[in-house]
């Protein structure tokens, strides 16, 4: 994507482009904040952002970018063909337990910012701003748990608490924002959307129930595998993120 067509999307759609950074910024500043605190409590002396930690965000961003794009319909479990299954969310989270709040935050907005640049918005930033939001939901609490105790016990209840934390944003965000604005974007009534969702759910029959059947599944499937998927990877990948391999 060229920077001036960017940038042009940019100017038509300011307004949720500046509500995209305000969420960046705002969840940046969360994630900082604590892991700050987790540091002095834990008296780790270690930089926020050294240099190898700065080379495998940038890699496990790429490859966060590459997961989202294998996005596939699941209207077979009743969820209509406006959300899709993928588990971008997946190095976030492996790269924050490794790393930290902040790096499993940074590697959610990079995977953004490079899904931007390289296949622009369909949706004037507001898929962005809820795909963000929705991932740094799962992402943060579940890091910041892990770390304030790094045991296995710890680990499996850090990724259940990113797990509902994730469901209920995405539940909140869908039904107060990002469905009316896209039925607004795209000149449409909310009940052409419920209707969507009627089509491959019969208990789909308004935006409550919408949320309830159809948000709310795709996102408890989403964060059941990339949570189970943690457990089973984060152990045996930790050694060759942090550069400790036995050699």
């Amino acid at each position: 994507m060229k920077i001036t067509d960017l940038l042009s999307q940019i100017k038509e759609n300011s307004f949720y482009a500046l509500m995209l950074l305000l969420v960046i910024v705002g969840l940046l500043v969360i994630a900082l904040v604590a892991e700050l605190l987790i540091k002095k409590a834990t008296k780790d002396k270690e930089k926020i952002l050294p240099t190898r930690k700065i080379a495998v965000i940038g890699m496990f961003a790429a490859l966060s970018a590459v997961l989202m794009i294998f996005e596939v319909p699941v209207p077979f479990l009743g969820i209509p063909d406006i959300y899709k299954f993928e588990i971008g969310d997946l190095p976030a989270v492996i790269c924050g337990f490794a790393y930290g709040p902040v790096a499993g935050v940074l590697v959610e907005l990079l995977k953004i910012l490079i899904k931007i640049l390289f296949k622009s918005t369909s949706t004037a930033f507001v898929g962005e701003i809820a795909n963000f939001a929705v991932g740094s939901a799962y992402v943060l609490p579940a890091v910041i748990v892990y770390w304030i105790k790094k045991t296995k016990k710890n680990a499996i209840m850090s990724v259940i608490i990113g797990a509902i934390c994730m469901i209920i944003t995405g539940a909140l965000l869908n039904a107060y924002f990002l469905l009316p604005v896209f039925a607004r974007m795209f000149h449409m009534e909310l009940e052409a959307i419920v209707g969507m969702g009627s089509a491959v759910n019969p208990w789909i029959s308004s935006l409550p129930t919408f949320v309830l059947f159809a948000t709310v599944p795709i996102n408890l499937l989403k964060s059941a595998v990339v949570s189970i998927l943690v457990i089973l990877l984060y152990k045996p990948l930790r050694p060759i993120i942090k550069g400790k391999t036995n050699k």
